[in-house]
């Protein structure tokens, strides 16, 4: 059982009393963004209030899908560049993760090189981890709506500082994602499914802030240069915004940048669900440009089947569709690697083979992306066979 120490570290207690502010700026586009993040940032305190010398910085990004910078789906390699940058110059050691959000395997890898993320991982020296094959802890949730207990990214619950770098997008479930939402990153597959599958807004939101409530970052920096409209979070289109925020405070961050978007925050289910919680502020101070001087009314998400459909239906077909790693015997040599790093303890030996158990398996697919023999497949329901036909 492990508790989030760091909500209890003295730099916390600090911010938590400091006025929580959401600094904006405007940024024109990326080739500017290295300055106007160091801007945005120092206009708020800067590093200062959250980094001591030697700490571990996790850096998270959205890095949701194999998706080009250009494609608006994921946040911008730039921006993420200029923070590794600033990190050390407070004196930190800047590292960068994030899991995919699709459900194949190998997924993160490829959205990492898609989106520029290795680049920059490579070009400034900083750490890449992959949530999926880095484990997973399990982690006692206090006050818990629908999740008690989580498995979280171990590199989220290492990291001395916890840094969120949201996309501004469309959200077909949350209306809006942000710094709060972006925290989803942290979860396998498996939890993340059962999220969606309590089939509302509400009470997903509710979900969201589950999580949140024991990964609550120290300071959140939003990508709003380009950003999405229409279907987002990742079949939307792109759309200038023009801005660069920053704040302390997830939530305070989330509710102004969902008014620049047009979209009511206190429609938001991450963001109501986070401020009955206790967190944030529905009413955040803003510094910088005024909020107004570029708002603009993003076309809404048309929320797609799933939550479209009633509740009892999603749920229905939710439990079909299921893509899980098995364990190919004629290949396997019983070498182990797997088991090693199984965050669950969900692999082991029956009969002289390697099974899998279903019960205990988080589909986090580590087995197979660390399998040196390839012995890992997927087996797919017939749900998710017609669903990846159709894709085709």
């Amino acid at each position: 059982m492990v508790f989030f120490q760091y909500l209890f570290q003295s730099r916390v207690l600090t911010i938590a009393y400091m006025d929580l502010k959401v600094s904006i700026l405007r940024c024109d586009d990326y080739s500017k963004s290295g300055k106007v993040v160091d801007e945005v940032v120092s206009m708020i305190g800067g590093m200062g209030p959250i980094i001591s010398e030697g700490d571990r910085v996790l850096l998270k990004p959205n890095v949701l899908a194999a998706r080009r910078p250009e494609d608006a789906v994921t946040t911008h390699p730039s921006v993420v560049a200029a923070m590794c940058e600033l990190v050390k110059e407070a004196g930190g050691i800047p590292v960068i993760g994030d899991g995919s959000g699709m459900t194949h395997p190998g997924a993160t890898a490829d959205a990492f090189r898609v989106s520029g993320m290795a680049e920059v991982s490579k070009k400034h020296d900083v750490e890449l981890i992959n949530f999926q094959t880095g484990g997973y802890v399990e982690v006692e949730v206090p006050d818990a709506i629908h999740f008690p207990r989580l498995f979280i990214s171990k590199a989220v619950l290492d990291a001395d500082v916890l840094i969120s770098l949201p996309k501004m997008k469309t959200h077909e479930l949350t209306r809006y994602t942000g710094a709060v939402k972006n925290m989803f990153g942290a979860l396998p597959l498996r939890t993340r499914k059962e999220m969606h599958l309590l089939a509302d807004r509400k009470l997903f939101g509710e979900a969201v802030v589950d999580l949140y409530s024991v990964v609550k970052p120290h300071l959140a920096v939003m990508d709003g240069v380009i950003g999405m409209e229409g279907n987002g979070p990742a079949h939307g289109i792109p759309v200038k915004s023009g801005v660069v925020m920053a704040s302390f405070d997830c939530v305070s961050l989330d509710v102004v940048a969902s008014d620049i978007m047009g979209i009511d925050p206190f429609s938001v289910p991450t963001t109501v669900a986070a401020l009955e919680r206790g967190f944030g502020n529905s009413d955040p101070k803003t510094m910088g440009i005024d909020s107004a001087e570029v708002k603009k009314n993003y076309k809404p998400s048309s929320a797609g089947i799933l939550f479209n459909a009633p509740p009892f239906i999603t749920r229905f077909f939710g439990r079909y569709f299921e893509m899980r790693p098995v364990i190919d015997t004629t290949k396997c040599v019983l070498c182990g690697a797997c088991v090693r790093n199984c965050s669950v303890d969900a692999i082991g030996k029956i009969n002289g083979h390697l099974e899998i158990n279903r019960e205990k398996c988080i589909m986090c697919y580590c087995c197979r992306e660390l399998c040196p023999e390839n012995a890992v497949g997927i087996e797919s329901s017939w749900l998710a066979k017609i669903v990846t036909m159709a894709r085709k």
